[in-house]
């Protein structure tokens, strides 16, 4: 694999893994105010826009399709897999808490100082009133959501990278190395089929 591959899937993996850890901080106690700006939000999502558009014109690049990545990805080393789908089930893994969490509250809003969230499980979607601290908890879940959806796509777009790796080592086979016309191999000193020998005597 080429260290351009390497370096562009590693940093994908990296800024994802950033960004599932902000999600992740929003459990931590006064972590709240971290989620208040949009500037981290807009961050996340330029990093996800651009890295899965860098991973698709890779993937146009060595014309592969799902098939053929899922075979290379496999082909990466065990260490690097393990990693990549540990931090994709992290991201799963969070998104489901909040759902289970959320028990069907969305959109949390502040109304002359009473608190509301949209019902989602009932057909109606009404609007409910709901507890101050329930309303500072589903607001952070809002926010805590997006993030760890871009984490996983980022992560996803530094795995087809690094499959795409895989696959355009494989199409330029391997690396055979240039006979030494002076007749000896240089790694082990070995003449070549009809060279000289070494020490003639």
């Amino acid at each position: 694999m080429g260290w351009t591959y390497k370096v562009h899937g590693g940093v994908a993996a990296g800024l994802g893994a950033v960004v599932l850890a902000l999600a992740a901080l929003a459990w931590v106690p006064g972590a709240a105010p971290l989620f208040e700006p949009q500037w981290p939000m807009l961050a996340a999502f330029a990093m996800a826009f651009l890295a899965m558009a860098s991973a698709l014109a890779r993937i146009a690049l060595v014309r592969a399709g799902k098939h053929t990545l899922g075979q290379a990805f496999r082909c990466l080393p065990g260490g690097v897999r393990a990693g990549l789908v540990a931090l994709i089930v992290a991201g799963v893994a969070m998104t489901v808490f909040d759902m289970v969490e959320s028990r069907g509250l969305q959109q949390p809003e502040e109304r002359d100082g009473r608190y509301f969230a949209v019902d989602t499980v009932s057909r109606a979607r009404e609007t409910v009133e709901v507890s101050k601290s329930r309303y500072q908890a589903l607001k952070v879940s809002d926010r805590r959501g997006p993030f760890t959806t871009l984490g996983v796509l980022i992560v996803g777009a530094s795995c087809a990278v690094l499959a795409a790796g895989e696959v355009r080592r494989a199409d330029r086979g391997p690396v055979v190395p240039e006979p030494d016309t002076s007749g000896t191999s240089e790694t082990q000193g070995v003449p070549f089929p009809g060279a000289e020998p070494l020490n003639p005597s």
